[in-house]
């Protein structure tokens, strides 16, 4: 069946209802040419697009693969997911996840694909947002699969092996590994197509004009290209209607659907027919008073002695630590009359909240994938690596400034707090800012530093990830390789 499960599977599309509205809710059918031919099934049919992005293979494992091996998370024991593989770095060939999350991106790229080849462009102006949208849904898998499995950008981008660029459908195609330049170029190129046939017009659970822009902010700033980076992040910053949201309502940020909120300018909507309950991105990270979810994943000791430097800091509410219960129900305090903090196998239960409890369903989230405070931060980070300090710690001291805090805990150059590198005041900041959603191991890699775990948890301890080492990428399935001989596998060491 190797037209099936190779990652040419074919293009999830939609049965068409009648409307045309921007809501596009999913249903599952099988696709054929009279649906391609048919404009005015081409709006439900993109819709399927982003549909296969909602599929648990592709978001519970863009999330988890992507955070679960920082330091920010401390697993608290075996498992037999593959998570624990991808925290662990014991990276298989067969492991699981990897294989999902590759199958399924190629399937929305080649969802896009199979739309591109039918849409004119330039015919009406609704097309041309269609094909923006399928462009920045092809650029964005692009861009998780060449994170996943190939080296930083920073790494000898011209000769290190990414995944194989697909822009035309083609089932009996075998393709090669393009580099990781190559990957990166195609990615710019849809991006910055995409974004001149797209408007603003769209919720944020669809690509729009901003969306294009923030997704090259990011991957300039990968790429190490801090000019392009800065100016795509400043004009997603400036732009009409943007705004973050205010202090006192970022804790309950991640709780709500967020379709119509300034600060999101992309995120993967779930509603509660899309709960994974079990399988949900959440249910690692938290387990509710009814018991629902593992809540096996904790926030680390590293991590929570930054954010705790300033309990004033309101993102500490991203974190819910859990108190041993006594036999009579109630907290169990020691011999000092403090709250004693549950552990399991050692490590203490501190709860991450940003995937659960969307409108109180314990493992319901809509998972932002770009939001307006990573704007500021890349801003940040191409600015201290262009020297423009005060400019970069200005734009630190915005987020912190969101956050609660003031006075002392703002940073100038006169007031640096025990940092030395402007540099170095930005990485923590994204740190603090974007815990959990994908970020800081990537950062890390890509600035030639290490993942350094000093606390408990089931890794060896302490451990230490370099930037250099072969395995902070995952492997190419194996199961992929039968398939095409052309994939060459990444080194084993």
């Amino acid at each position: 069946m190797k037209h099936l499960s190779k990652y040419f599977a074919g293009l999830l599309l939609l049965t068409v209802a009648s409307s045309c509205s921007l809501k596009k809710d999913p249903y599952s059918a099988i696709p054929d040419d009279n649906i391609l031919r048919d404009p005015s099934k081409w709006s439900a049919a993109t819709a399927g697009n982003y549909a296969l992005l909602k599929e648990e293979n592709f978001t519970r494992n863009y999330f988890q693969m992507g955070e679960f091996p920082s330091d920010d998370v401390a697993l608290s024991g075996a498992t037999t997911d593959p998570l624990f593989y991808s925290y662990t770095y014991g990276h298989l060939t067969n492991q699981g996840n990897a294989l999902q999350i590759w199958r399924m991106g190629y399937k929305a790229i080649n969802g896009c694909n199979k739309l591109l080849a039918v849409m004119p462009q330039d015919s009406a102006a609704s097309v041309n947002q269609l094909i923006g949208e399928n462009l920045f849904i092809r650029a964005f898998v692009h861009w998780s699969l060449v994170r996943t499995f190939g080296r930083p950008y920073t790494q000898s981008p011209e000769t290190n092996l990414g995944v194989p660029v697909i822009t035309k459908f083609d089932i009996t195609a075998m393709p090669k590994r393009n580099t990781v330049k190559e990957v990166y170029a195609q990615v710019i190129a849809d991006l910055k197509k995409g974004k001149d046939l797209m408007d603003n017009s769209n919720t944020n659970s669809y690509a729009t004009k901003d969306a294009a822009m923030a997704l090259l902010a990011r991957t300039y700033l990968y790429m190490g290209k801090n000019d392009s980076a800065r100016i795509y992040a400043d004009s997603v910053i400036n732009a009409k209607d943007r705004l973050l949201v205010s202090t006192g309502d970022l804790p309950g940020y991640y709780t709500k659907s967020n379709e119509n909120n300034r600060e999101t300018l992309f995120a993967i909507h779930h509603t509660l027919q899309d709960d994974r309950t079990w399988s949900s991105i959440g249910s690692m990270y938290y387990m509710s008073p009814g018991g629902m979810g593992y809540g096996e994943m904790y926030a680390s000791q590293s991590f929570r002695d930054l954010i705790q430097k300033h309990r004033e800091d309101v993102r500490n509410a991203f974190i819910q630590v859990v108190y041993l219960k006594g036999v009579n129900g109630k907290d169990s305090v020691n011999a000092a009359g403090q709250k004693v903090i549950a552990k399991r196998n050692g490590v203490e239960k501190w709860y991450i909240l940003k995937y659960s409890n969307q409108d109180n369903v314990p493992t319901l989230s809509s998972p932002v994938v770009l939001r307006l405070a990573e704007m500021y931060l890349i801003r940040a980070e191409a600015n201290a690596k262009l020297g423009n300090n005060p400019a970069a710690l200005a734009d630190v001291n915005i987020i912190r400034t969101r956050a609660g805090l003031s006075g002392n805990a703002l940073f100038s150059e006169n007031n640096m707090q025990g940092y030395t590198s402007v540099l170095d005041v930005v990485l923590d900041e994204r740190r603090l800012e974007l815990a959990f959603e994908t970020h800081r191991s990537f950062d890390l890699f890509r600035n030639n530093r290490n993942v350094y775990r000093n606390y408990p948890g089931v890794q060896t301890n302490p451990q230490t990830i370099s930037y250099t080492n072969a395995r902070v990428i995952h492997f190419i399935p194996e199961q992929e390789i039968l398939l095409d001989p052309n994939l060459v596998q990444n080194p084993i060491n």
